[in-house]
């Protein structure tokens, strides 16, 4: 019995400290490089607490009676849950107002390339079955853009912004119909305004959490273009989920994520793919399509891209 005491304690102990983790660092909105990744993983505190829920109702109740010694932590389990539940919940509830009668809907897709060793081929096969209307990618190099267009690239997509790059420099959109006014936008690894036809785009790619200081630098270059310009549609990489502060304040100024107007619930992005597998399975949603107020939410999906540690989201919107 007393074996069992030691086991359940422990056990707690480590899914509560890596729970309680998690959400202070959410709480608090750290800017380390721990603590941003710890904020990237919010969604996964839910079943942490979920966890230590059960093992504190098993350890007073299942274990030969009554233990009362595991009151607070079941009290702890629950406000955790409850806390998590409302960060969580605009993912899969509240308004979404629909798209004008007889509006066009656009398809869009974004992807990182993963220093372009994903598998461009791949990449155009899939943008030509969902029928996407712009494609951005980032990480794009000269060896996997060369790729792209010997699969048919230029037929799909003939208009561009951007250009390939180095490792991870290279961020570039493509589009079915002219793309125009194009201007650079200052973050470390590229980033493009233009636009597309009567929209005004944002194709992203703001710096890795590894180096905190630069990422922060770059969410707030991010943060102030859009506020700025009041781009329609902000599409890309943006190293950062919903629950990070930057896109916080994105929403609060009117841009949400289109999975979640649509209530598609949570869609992990990385990390993912082939050889680059961390885990088993994606664990944070950095990759984003944004929508502000002029456009509707439609729909939103994730492809895998092979070769890639990122999938792909595939959105649909259309104006309001």
């Amino acid at each position: 019995m007393r074996a069992r005491v030691v086991v359940f304690w422990l056990v707690a102990a480590v899914v509560l400290v890596a729970a309680l983790a998690v959400t202070g660092a959410r709480l608090v909105d750290a800017g380390g490089r721990l603590g941003i990744a710890l904020v990237a993983f919010t969604p996964l505190a839910l079943p942490l607490y979920a966890a230590l829920l059960l093992l504190a109702l098993g350890r007073m109740v299942v274990l030969r009676g009554w233990r009362v010694d595991a009151l607070p932590v079941a009290l702890v389990a629950v406000a955790g849950l409850l806390l998590h539940g409302w960060w969580y919940a605009p993912q899969v509830s509240g308004a979404n107002p629909p798209a004008a009668d007889g509006a066009t809907q656009v398809v869009v897709m974004t992807a990182n390339l993963r220093l372009g060793e994903a598998d461009g081929v791949e990449v155009v096969r899939t943008a030509s079955e969902q029928g996407v209307d712009l494609l951005v990618l980032q990480e794009v190099t000269l060896a996997v853009l060369a790729d792209m267009e010997r699969a048919g690239l230029d037929a799909l997509f003939p208009h561009r912004v951007g250009e390939p790059g180095t490792m991870a420099t290279g961020t570039m959109a493509f589009s079915r119909t002219e793309l125009t006014d194009a201007v650079r936008l200052p973050t470390a690894l590229g980033s493009w305004s233009f636009r597309m036809d009567e929209l005004q785009v944002f194709a992203v790619h703001p710096t890795y959490p590894v180096d905190a200081a630069g990422w922060r630098r770059d969410q707030a270059t991010l943060v102030d273009a859009v506020t700025e310009q009041g781009p329609d549609l902000v599409v890309g990489d943006f190293n950062a989920t919903v629950d990070h502060d930057s896109l916080r304040t994105l929403a609060d100024r009117g841009y949400r994520d289109v999975g979640e107007l649509a209530n598609a619930g949570w869609h992990p992005t990385w990390p993912d793919g082939g050889e680059y597998h961390v885990v088993p399975v994606a664990l944070a949603q950095i990759d984003h399509v944004l929508v502000g107020e002029s456009l509707a939410a439609v729909s939103m999906s994730t492809r895998e891209v092979p070769g890639s540690d990122h999938r792909a989201v595939v959105a649909t919107v259309a104006a309001k």
